[in-house]
């Protein structure tokens, strides 16, 4: 199944789903009109308290025109500039805005005897924009987008757009005009074709008044004569329907939506119920953004947990395992369209099996504190100082799709990674496991998750024994010291090891030196650890070579830092038990 066609197919499972020619729209101010055309009273505030800010409310209204550089206005509202004359900020056009509105209205409602759209009509005659202050309407309304209703039907929340002869005006309105019929690629059906396809809005980074997915507005994309939306004709009650409900997923409060890196992400399911869809829904955005503990902790947390265990979905959810296609879209910015990033359709079962594979791959011995971390922690390992808008473009969604797809992962992760362990000099969990991630999926190498003493690999061992060099420093100098060896020289130790290591190996004897007055003990051991690293080196070879590949800088990271955990674990000491009197 298209996108297209697999959106269309989600809007008819939308609740409170604008009907056909109409679309969500956020309203900030009603005005009151008896049916003389006359105001009725104050304009009525529809904004609702978003902590210190007003927000407006989303309202189906005939469907919004696209505006791109010309005068365009809407049918029944609009912002101020259009239906008032009013705006905050300086509007060049702002006369011929207000005239546009006010001019569409007067030849569309001349004839209609709808008490509604009379007043109405009888409103824009007599309106002038002086009155905005003269009548002292707040300040507040100015940009804001406006409806009107009669004062008789406005405590039903009936606005004049919900009328019935509205709605037969606005139906005979969108009917109107030159239709192209043709296949839709959508449906498959012969309809009028949609000449332009609605905006869509809240991509993260995209433009406010929105971008397409479909747009054809130059020569070059142009085929065989035809213009716009003949080039990939879909109808226009496909185009709606897509555009609906993509809209609806990408909405602020949506809970079909993530954002990873720059790409924002929406999901739904296909299922035969709609329980069952929402639990599908849920465990996705638990997998990938973290659980609600308000209300998924306990039902998807138990799913969760045994996903993660590796344990089949079929032997504790079959609903969810069979009959559930589930869907993953990932959109950016792109100027004034959208880019689709990355596309999954699939069974959830499948989806399930992808995600434990990127479980078991990141797992790394000691673990961080959340022993699953959300995505995004890990991405910010990838941004300078750690900020989420640091993260490089496109890697986030190239990573994501990697993931879904079971796929390798964009090589670009393993150069990012390297480049910001050299340049922080700063080894953690999250770090250690993508890591191994990646020498897992794009090298094929087996790795453990902890410290491995059989690994014989040069880039392992150089890691385990540098780790060893900053043991024996800081237990000479103390942990109190300004910088180890690691702030200095981790950049080269792991890149061109042989500028480094024989200066690191004569300031280590020094220090032993320095550590057998003291623990002589200790010392001892950490002559034998350093004996049994190089023993493991390849005979004949060089132990220290000129360079280290990628993939050998991050086996040195690796070793590394299991090296460094394991000293840390002989640390740890048994509680001591008291003994019974």
């Amino acid at each position: 199944m298209s996108i297209l066609a697999a959106l269309a197919r989600a809007y008819e499972r939308l609740e409170d789903a604008p009907p056909f020619g109409y679309s969500m729209e956020k309203i900030g101010f009603l005005v009151p009109l008896n049916e003389a055309g006359s105001v009725a009273g104050a304009p009525v505030d529809l904004r609702i308290s978003d902590g210190r800010k007003m927000i407006s409310v989303p309202m189906p209204v005939p469907q919004a025109v696209k505006r791109t550089s010309g005068v365009a206005p809407n049918f029944l509202w609009d912002k101020t500039a259009y239906v008032l004359g009013i705006t905050a900020g300086s509007d060049k056009r702002l006369d011929q805005e207000h005239a546009a509105f006010k001019d569409r209205h007067a030849e569309v409602l001349r004839s209609s005897s709808d008490a509604g759209l009379k007043a109405l009509r009888l409103f824009l005659e007599n309106w002038t924009p002086e009155n905005f202050t003269l009548w002292g309407w707040p300040e507040d309304m100015k940009d804001q987008n406006v409806v009107f209703a009669l004062e008789s039907e406005r405590r039903q929340n009936r606005r004049i757009h919900d009328r019935s002869a509205a709605r037969e005006l606005w139906a005979e309105i969108s009917a109107g005009g030159e239709q192209v019929n043709a296949t839709c690629l959508v449906t498959g059906h012969q309809a009028p074709v949609a000449r332009l396809h609605s905006a869509i809005k809240g991509v993260w980074g995209g433009q406010s008044s929105g971008g397409s997915i479909v747009s054809f507005n130059l020569d070059a994309f142009e085929s065989y004569g035809h213009e716009q939306g003949d080039n990939a004709p879909v109808s226009e009650e496909a185009a709606f329907a897509y555009t609906t409900a993509l809209n609806r997923f990408l909405s602020k409060d949506s809970s079909h939506r993530i954002q990873i890196g720059d790409a924002s992400t929406v999901f739904w399911a296909d299922a035969s119920s709609v329980q069952t869809a929402q639990l599908a829904e849920s465990a996705f955005s638990a997998m990938f953004a973290g659980i609600d503990e308000e209300t998924q902790a306990k039902k998807v947390g138990a799913i969760l947990e045994k996903i993660r265990q590796g344990r089949p979905l079929g032997d504790f959810d079959p609903d969810l395992a069979r009959g559930v296609r589930f869907h993953v879209l990932g959109l950016s910015p792109n100027a004034a369209r959208i880019s689709v990033r990355f596309y999954f359709e699939d069974d959830f079962g499948v989806l399930a099996e992808r995600y434990q594979r990127f479980v078991g791959d990141m797992a790394i011995e000691p673990p961080p504190r959340d022993p699953v971390p959300r995505l995004w922690r890990y991405l910010v390992e990838l941004a300078v100082q750690g900020k989420a808008d640091n993260i490089p473009p496109n890697l986030a969604g190239d990573w994501m799709r990697a993931i879904l797809t079971g796929t390798r992962y964009p090589q670009t992760l393993l150069s990012t990674m390297l480049m910001r362990i050299r340049a922080d000099k700063r080894i953690n969990a999250h770090r250690a496991s993508l890591l191994k991630a990646l020498l897992i999926r794009n090298h094929d190498m087996e790795v453990d998750v902890a410290l491995d003493t059989q690994n014989t690999n040069k880039g392992y061992l150089l890691g385990r024994l540098f780790a060893t060099y900053e043991q024996i420093q800081k237990t000479a100098l103390g942990s109190g010291i300004n910088a180890t060896i690691k702030d200095k020289f981790y950049s080269s130790a792991s890149a061109q090891p042989r500028k480094v290591f024989s200066y690191l190996e004569k300031g280590s004897v020094s220090h032993l030196s320095k550590i057998g007055k003291d623990k002589p003990g200790f010392k001892v051991n950490l002559e034998k650890q350093m004996g049994g690293i190089m023993d493991m080196m390849e005979p004949g070879a060089d132990p220290f070579p000129t360079s280290l590949s990628a993939e050998e800088q991050a086996l040195f990271g690796l070793g590394y830092y299991h090296q460094r955990s394991q000293f840390f674990k002989s640390k740890e000491k048994p509680a001591v038990e008291e003994k019974i009197q």
